[in-house]
């Protein structure tokens, strides 16, 4: 089977750039971005930064990276970063806090994703035996939690802890576009909180590569040095920023349809006699539990349909703009059969 005959439900990671980036692609304007001389980068950046009400925006070439240079500009080596379970920043980020900038997370309880503001601050380390806490992360949309959303009063709750242990307030906001949707705010609204926020172009916006970190111009102009230390001088990458600016303009809009999806698909497979936490499904993943996942997937495989074994007994589908109302279909064919 083709690919082209295939849905792909692994990540919104996959999609593949429109004939439209291609195009902006094939046409951008480049200069050397480590000198700052992009000027499509550069475009990126500040138009990033206007939306979310930062003033200065990094481009990266992954949320990894973005997450892991605002760890290191916000903390010391020896502190804690406070996170919820199940956060990106540890879980899929190669134990790079630690690795990079020489910090160990403290985690507290996150039901659905969202932590207690109350547990934030209980989390915080004063006595001269721990290590002290240098940092708060929180993850908005929740990424294994299900894709779940943290509302606008909890992060704002969360935030005056941050103020009164006078420690930093960080966002890994890779879907938090998905959190704008969900919540039927700004972009703005979402990030409003933090000190900074990392946000994902590759995910549910669809461009082929890239991650934006925003904050003040002090703290991107130190960021720009963890950049280069990680790799991440790339150049003329404005080539790459092109396609992201479309998926900026364009992205936004298409996310409600993939919520939309992702619950139908819940639905259906609730239906199927599947085991599928409902409360979870808030924005464009969802997360099944089933035995023996990894045979399971590769039996969809086998029939055009692509899942993503996350565990021994845990399914992971995400809805993305390339997958329309047709292939959800056909999908839901092969998942239920």
């Amino acid at each position: 089977m083709t690919d082209t005959l295939k849905v792909d439900l692994r990540s919104d990671t996959v999609t593949r750039p429109t004939p439209e980036m291609r195009e902006a692609m094939a046409n951008a304007v480049v200069g050397d971005d480590v000198y700052g001389e992009d000027p499509t980068v550069n475009e990126l950046q500040d138009a990033l930064a206007r939306m979310t009400g930062f003033e200065a925006g990094l481009f990266m070439p992954s949320g990894s990276m973005t997450n892991q240079v605002a760890i290191a500009v916000h903390t010391r080596r020896g502190e804690e970063v406070i996170c919820a379970e199940g956060s990106h920043i540890y879980e899929w980020e190669l134990g790079m806090m630690a690795a990079f900038s020489g910090v160990v997370p403290r985690f507290v309880p996150a039901p659905l994703g969202v932590p207690d503001a109350e547990q934030v601050r209980l989390a915080v380390r004063h006595s001269i035996h721990q290590s002290p806490t240098g940092l708060i992360s929180l993850e908005n949309t929740h990424n294994k939690a299900g894709g779940t959303v943290i509302a606008l009063e909890v992060m704002a709750q969360i935030r005056a802890v941050a103020d009164a242990e006078g420690l930093p307030l960080h966002l890994d906001g890779a879907r938090a576009f998905n959190a704008a949707a969900a919540l039927n705010v700004s972009i703005e609204e979402v990030c409003r909180p933090f000190h900074t926020v990392s946000i994902c172009l590759s995910k549910g916006l669809g461009a082929p590569v890239g991650s934006v970190l925003l904050g003040s111009k002090d703290l991107m102009t130190r960021a720009h040095r963890y950049r280069k230390m990680l790799g991440g001088g790339m150049r003329q990458a404005g080539v790459l920023a092109a396609a992201a600016l479309i998926a900026l303009r364009d992205g936004p809009a298409r996310l409600p349809d993939d919520h939309r999806r992702a619950r139908q698909l819940a639905e259906a497979l609730v239906n199927a006699g599947y085991d599928v936490n409902m409360a979870s499904v808030q924005t464009n993943i969802v997360y099944a539990t089933l035995p023996d996942a990894q045979r399971k997937v590769d039996a969809w495989a086998e029939k055009g349909v692509l899942g993503s074994a996350l565990g021994p007994d845990a399914v992971r589908l995400v809805l993305h703009h390339q997958i329309d109302d047709e292939m959800l279909h056909r999908a839901i064919q092969v998942l239920t059969a």
